[in-house]
């Protein structure tokens, strides 16, 4: 049951966080995160869980991104 709810958890921070930057609702994944509490702590945890470690990937791939770009801009202007 455990690996159903993690699954499920993943999907729905993924879908979560997808919105939430089209939005541009920045208190989505909060409010989806509560909503899940009322009625599922374990739903919650692994929600929640499952969405820093999404947002944690995302902030992190946007650092190497932006680090690789300026290297790269740097050796082109040399």
């Amino acid at each position: 049951m455990s690996a159903i709810i993690d699954q499920m958890a993943h999907e729905l921070a993924k879908d979560a966080i997808e919105a939430a930057t089209a939005l541009g609702d920045e208190e989505l994944v909060v409010d989806i995160g509560k909503n899940l509490a009322s009625s599922s702590t374990t739903a919650e945890e692994a929600f929640m869980t499952a969405a820093r470690v999404r947002m944690a990937l995302i902030r992190a791939r946007k650092l190497l991104n932006e680090r690789i770009d300026a290297a790269a801009a740097k050796l082109d202007e040399e």
